[in-house]
Protein backbone atom coordinates (compact mmCIF):
# COMPACT_ATOMS: atom_id res chain seq x y z
CA UNK A 1 0.00 0.00 0.00
CA UNK A 2 1.82 3.29 -0.88
CA UNK A 3 2.26 5.85 1.38
CA UNK A 4 -0.65 8.79 1.49
CA UNK A 5 -0.41 10.58 5.03
CA UNK A 6 3.03 11.88 6.20
CA UNK A 7 2.81 13.03 9.88
CA UNK A 8 5.23 15.68 10.90
CA UNK A 9 5.77 15.90 14.87
CA UNK A 10 8.83 18.36 15.71
CA UNK A 11 10.72 19.90 18.78
CA UNK A 12 9.40 23.40 19.12
CA UNK A 13 11.83 25.68 16.73
CA UNK A 14 12.77 23.11 14.73
CA UNK A 15 10.98 24.58 11.85
CA UNK A 16 9.08 20.98 11.30
CA UNK A 17 5.67 23.29 10.93
CA UNK A 18 7.25 25.05 7.98
CA UNK A 19 8.59 21.86 6.45
CA UNK A 20 5.51 20.27 6.92
CA UNK A 21 4.06 23.04 5.19
CA UNK A 22 6.58 23.11 2.54
CA UNK A 23 6.25 19.53 1.95
CA UNK A 24 2.46 19.76 1.47
CA UNK A 25 3.08 22.12 -1.26
CA UNK A 26 5.96 20.21 -2.88
CA UNK A 27 3.68 17.10 -3.35
CA UNK A 28 0.60 18.87 -3.95
CA UNK A 29 -1.49 17.52 -0.64
CA UNK A 30 -3.21 19.05 2.00
CA UNK A 31 -1.92 20.16 4.97
CA UNK A 32 -3.22 19.35 8.16
CA UNK A 33 -2.16 22.03 10.44
CA UNK A 34 -4.08 24.94 11.82
CA UNK A 35 -6.88 23.46 9.33
CA UNK A 36 -6.59 20.84 12.13
CA UNK A 37 -7.85 23.22 15.26
CA UNK A 38 -10.39 24.93 12.71
CA UNK A 39 -12.10 21.91 12.07
CA UNK A 40 -12.32 20.90 15.94
CA UNK A 41 -13.48 24.02 16.40
CA UNK A 42 -16.51 23.72 13.64
CA UNK A 43 -17.13 20.02 15.05
CA UNK A 44 -17.55 21.39 18.75
CA UNK A 45 -19.22 24.87 17.95
CA UNK A 46 -16.82 27.00 19.49
CA UNK A 47 -14.53 29.79 18.56
CA UNK A 48 -10.91 28.67 16.85
CA UNK A 49 -9.69 30.56 19.75
CA UNK A 50 -11.27 28.07 22.24
CA UNK A 51 -10.04 25.18 20.54
CA UNK A 52 -6.36 26.91 20.19
CA UNK A 53 -6.26 27.05 23.75
CA UNK A 54 -5.82 23.44 23.70
CA UNK A 55 -3.86 22.53 21.33
CA UNK A 56 -1.22 20.25 22.32
CA UNK A 57 -1.03 21.12 25.75
CA UNK A 58 -3.46 19.76 29.29
CA UNK A 59 -5.78 21.95 30.90
CA UNK A 60 -4.18 24.60 33.10
CA UNK A 61 -5.67 24.19 36.79
CA UNK A 62 -7.38 27.29 36.73
CA UNK A 63 -9.69 25.73 33.61
CA UNK A 64 -10.02 22.69 35.86
CA UNK A 65 -11.48 24.46 38.85
CA UNK A 66 -13.28 27.01 37.45
CA UNK A 67 -15.47 24.22 35.66
CA UNK A 68 -15.99 23.17 39.53
CA UNK A 69 -16.55 26.20 41.03
CA UNK A 70 -19.35 26.82 38.26
CA UNK A 71 -21.44 23.86 39.15
CA UNK A 72 -22.87 25.53 42.10
CA UNK A 73 -22.87 29.42 40.61
CA UNK A 74 -25.56 31.07 38.74
CA UNK A 75 -24.59 28.95 35.24
CA UNK A 76 -27.34 26.79 36.30
CA UNK A 77 -30.26 29.13 35.22
CA UNK A 78 -28.34 28.87 31.64
CA UNK A 79 -28.82 26.29 28.68
CA UNK A 80 -26.81 22.83 29.64
CA UNK A 81 -24.63 24.07 25.93
CA UNK A 82 -23.48 27.49 27.50
CA UNK A 83 -22.08 25.85 30.95
CA UNK A 84 -20.26 22.65 29.15
CA UNK A 85 -16.52 24.49 28.86
CA UNK A 86 -14.57 22.93 26.17
CA UNK A 87 -11.72 21.25 27.44
CA UNK A 88 -8.96 19.57 26.57
CA UNK A 89 -10.72 16.00 26.69
CA UNK A 90 -13.01 16.87 24.45
CA UNK A 91 -10.10 18.67 22.18
CA UNK A 92 -8.63 14.96 21.76
CA UNK A 93 -11.53 13.00 21.60
CA UNK A 94 -12.58 15.29 18.20
CA UNK A 95 -8.60 15.33 17.13
CA UNK A 96 -8.79 11.34 16.92
CA UNK A 97 -11.95 11.63 14.81
CA UNK A 98 -10.27 14.64 12.55
CA UNK A 99 -7.16 12.91 11.85
CA UNK A 100 -8.39 9.70 11.55
CA UNK A 101 -11.06 10.99 8.97
CA UNK A 102 -8.24 13.25 7.21
CA UNK A 103 -6.14 9.75 7.32
CA UNK A 104 -8.88 7.82 5.15
CA UNK A 105 -9.22 10.20 2.89
CA UNK A 106 -5.16 10.42 2.15
CA UNK A 107 -2.61 12.72 0.49
CA UNK A 108 -2.06 15.15 3.79
CA UNK A 109 0.84 15.81 5.91
CA UNK A 110 -0.60 16.33 9.47
CA UNK A 111 1.85 18.07 11.90
CA UNK A 112 1.86 17.00 15.49
CA UNK A 113 -0.93 16.43 17.55
CA UNK A 114 -0.50 13.33 18.84
CA UNK A 115 -1.01 12.50 14.87
CA UNK A 116 1.39 9.54 14.64
CA UNK A 117 -0.10 7.43 17.85
CA UNK A 118 -3.53 8.21 16.26
CA UNK A 119 -2.29 6.19 13.07
CA UNK A 120 0.34 4.13 14.22
CA UNK A 121 -1.58 1.28 13.09
CA UNK A 122 -2.09 2.87 9.62
CA UNK A 123 0.42 1.28 7.02
CA UNK A 124 0.36 4.25 4.24
CA UNK A 125 1.11 6.80 6.76
CA UNK A 126 4.86 7.66 7.11
CA UNK A 127 5.67 9.36 10.51
CA UNK A 128 8.49 12.02 10.62
CA UNK A 129 10.26 13.71 14.31
CA UNK A 130 12.24 17.00 13.08
CA UNK A 131 14.55 18.09 15.61
CA UNK A 132 17.27 20.71 16.28
CA UNK A 133 20.04 21.27 18.19
CA UNK A 134 19.41 24.02 20.98
CA UNK A 135 20.84 27.22 19.47
CA UNK A 136 19.17 26.62 15.97
CA UNK A 137 16.26 26.19 17.38
CA UNK A 138 16.38 29.84 19.31
CA UNK A 139 18.14 31.19 15.86
CA UNK A 140 14.44 30.28 13.94
CA UNK A 141 12.76 31.61 16.76
CA UNK A 142 14.30 34.88 16.84
CA UNK A 143 13.84 35.30 13.11
CA UNK A 144 10.16 35.76 13.92
CA UNK A 145 10.56 38.46 16.28
CA UNK A 146 11.15 36.96 19.49
CA UNK A 147 14.49 38.26 21.94
CA UNK A 148 16.91 35.52 22.96
CA UNK A 149 15.70 35.50 26.46
CA UNK A 150 12.13 34.63 24.86
CA UNK A 151 13.23 32.36 22.12
CA UNK A 152 15.31 30.49 25.25
CA UNK A 153 12.12 29.99 27.36
CA UNK A 154 9.75 28.90 24.62
CA UNK A 155 12.25 26.08 23.57
CA UNK A 156 12.47 24.96 27.52
CA UNK A 157 8.37 25.09 28.29
CA UNK A 158 6.58 24.21 24.93
CA UNK A 159 7.85 20.71 24.32
CA UNK A 160 7.62 19.95 28.04
CA UNK A 161 3.64 20.70 27.51
CA UNK A 162 3.69 18.48 25.09
CA UNK A 163 5.44 15.73 26.67
CA UNK A 164 2.57 15.98 29.09
CA UNK A 165 -0.11 16.50 26.31
CA UNK A 166 1.43 12.95 25.16
CA UNK A 167 1.60 10.83 28.47
CA UNK A 168 -1.56 12.02 29.60
CA UNK A 169 -3.61 11.17 26.58
CA UNK A 170 -1.68 8.31 24.35
CA UNK A 171 0.27 7.25 27.55
CA UNK A 172 3.39 7.51 26.17
CA UNK A 173 6.39 9.11 26.28
CA UNK A 174 7.75 12.03 23.35
CA UNK A 175 8.88 11.00 21.64
CA UNK A 176 8.14 7.89 21.04
CA UNK A 177 11.19 6.72 18.66
CA UNK A 178 9.31 3.25 17.65
CA UNK A 179 6.84 5.00 15.99
CA UNK A 180 8.94 7.26 13.82
CA UNK A 181 9.93 6.12 9.97
CA UNK A 182 12.74 8.96 10.45
CA UNK A 183 14.11 11.18 12.96
CA UNK A 184 16.31 14.26 11.38
CA UNK A 185 18.46 17.24 12.37
CA UNK A 186 16.90 19.83 10.66
CA UNK A 187 19.92 22.56 11.19
CA UNK A 188 21.88 21.39 7.49
CA UNK A 189 18.04 22.91 6.17
CA UNK A 190 14.64 23.00 4.98
CA UNK A 191 15.25 21.80 1.66
CA UNK A 192 17.49 18.76 3.06
CA UNK A 193 14.84 18.19 4.95
CA UNK A 194 12.44 17.28 2.77
CA UNK A 195 14.39 15.81 -0.02
CA UNK A 196 15.38 13.30 3.01
CA UNK A 197 11.69 12.21 3.64
CA UNK A 198 10.47 12.02 0.17
CA UNK A 199 13.74 9.46 -0.36
CA UNK A 200 12.57 7.80 3.09
CA UNK A 201 9.12 7.75 1.29
CA UNK A 202 10.26 6.80 -1.73
CA UNK A 203 11.73 3.81 0.17
CA UNK A 204 8.64 2.77 2.37
CA UNK A 205 6.72 2.79 -0.85
CA UNK A 206 9.25 0.10 -2.74
CA UNK A 207 9.41 -1.93 0.47
CA UNK A 208 5.41 -2.27 0.62
CA UNK A 209 5.64 -3.16 -3.42
CA UNK A 210 4.80 -7.09 -3.90
CA UNK A 211 8.38 -8.76 -5.31
CA UNK A 212 7.73 -9.14 -8.66
CA UNK A 213 7.05 -13.42 -9.64
CA UNK A 214 9.84 -14.55 -11.69
CA UNK A 215 9.01 -16.48 -15.04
Amino acid sequence: MPIRTITVEREYGSGGALIAEKLAQRLNWKLWDSALTGEIARLANVGEEAAARHDECVDPLLHRLFKVFARGSYERSLPVSRIQAFDADQMVALLHRVIEDAAAHGNCVIVGRGSPYILRNRPDAFHVFVFAPPEEKIRRIRTLGKSEAEARELVETVDKERMQFIKRYFGADWPCRQLYNLMINSEPGDDYVIDMILHGVAAADKLAQPSAVSA
